[in-house]
């Protein structure tokens, strides 16, 4: 039997899953992330960590954990954990892909259909009484997404289940920028690697679905803006720094883009000053990527897994550094 805490609230199925495998679990049953104090005083005697995004597990945390065998991120992007870290202590560490790759794809194609035909403005539009009478030419006109050109930055997983509805839902051409070719990908959807300046260039929407590096924060600042079309639209359902958000927010009020639509925010949960009081072609949503009741369940049932899986000794399914440590 192993000592599991749980830092926030992930329902009580992946809960009890664990204490039915023999398990000692503490369960902070709390929606409000720990404090560094807070979360280095209770992994003190826990072999098994299940985490979430908003969890530092820095090496701070790691130190004052002597016992730590595994920690189980429940989410797909773990730069919430420094893993190097964790390797050299011998503590595996876990994430949770695929099951939310087609959830988090609809929202990121959701984001970009509401930004193009400005549904949030044209709903505020109509909730106040603005809609008086039918014109040709109205304030809201929108853009057009069929048949347009969508640059896809970071071609994973979610990288490639948006492109797959832009180029079979709605007849794009698809861009793509990655650290290798994708072969699959472009035989099946006709998409082109092309280098950043070259995708900003030509796209007509930009997606970016990359994860959080010190490769990649700030990969989006008022130079790189200035590459897209003044036409084109950005969205961001990766994570917030990868945006440099000040440079955003002068990039749509001095119209260098058309639009952006966000679903992570570089301080999250904070939006950088400005942001929330400017509505003309932006969209906003609180990192709801992946938030359907099945995919957040099957994300706690696959960290769960991964979690068992590692404390019992064997390779979780997703682990993320099982190869250096072995």
């Amino acid at each position: 039997m192993a000592k599991v805490f749980v830092t926030q609230h992930i329902g009580e199925a992946g809960v009890q899953t664990l204490r039915e495998a023999g398990h000692d679990v503490i369960y902070r049953n709390e929606t409000e992330p720990m404090t560094p104090a807070e979360l280095q005083t209770a992994v003190r005697s826990a072999e098994g960590l299940v985490c979430l995004l908003t969890d530092r597990v820095d090496t701070a945390v790691l130190d004052v954990a002597p016992n730590l065998k595994m920690i189980a991120n429940v989410a797909v992007g773990y730069d919430n954990i420094d893993v190097p870290a964790a390797t050299e202590r011998g503590i595996l560490v876990s994430n949770t892909p695929d099951v939310l790759t087609e959830t988090t794809a609809d929202h990121a194609f959701a984001l970009l259909l509401a930004l193009a035909r400005r549904i949030p403005e044209a709903d505020a539009f109509m909730r106040a009484g603005k809609y008086e009478k039918f014109e040709m030419f109205p304030p809201l006109l929108g853009l057009d997404v069929y048949g347009k050109t969508l640059g896809i930055v970071g071609m994973g997983r979610i990288g490639a289940a948006v492109a797959r509805r832009g180029a079979l839902g709605f007849g794009m051409k698809v861009l793509y920028t990655a650290n290798s070719e994708k072969t699959a990908v472009a035989q099946s959807l006709g998409a082109q690697k092309v280098s950043l300046p070259e995708l900003l260039r030509q796209s007509d929407f930009v997606s970016i679905n990359v994860p959080l590096t010190p490769e990649t924060r700030h990969l989006f600042t008022l130079d790189t803006l200035r590459q897209m079309k003044p036409t084109a639209c950005l969205i961001n359902t990766a994570r917030g720094p990868v945006v440099k958000e000040d440079d955003l927010l002068t990039a749509l009020r001095e119209g260098i883009i058309w639009g952006a639509a966000l679903d992570v925010f570089e301080a999250e949960p904070q939006m950088t000053p400005g942001l929330a009081d400017y509505h003309e072609r932006l969209v906003v949503a609180p990192h709801l990527g992946s938030a359907t009741g099945e995919t957040r369940e099957k994300m706690v049932e696959t960290a769960v897994t991964n979690l068992i899986a590692g404390l019992a000794g064997n390779t979780p399914p997703n682990a993320l550094n099982a190869e250096q440590l072995s």
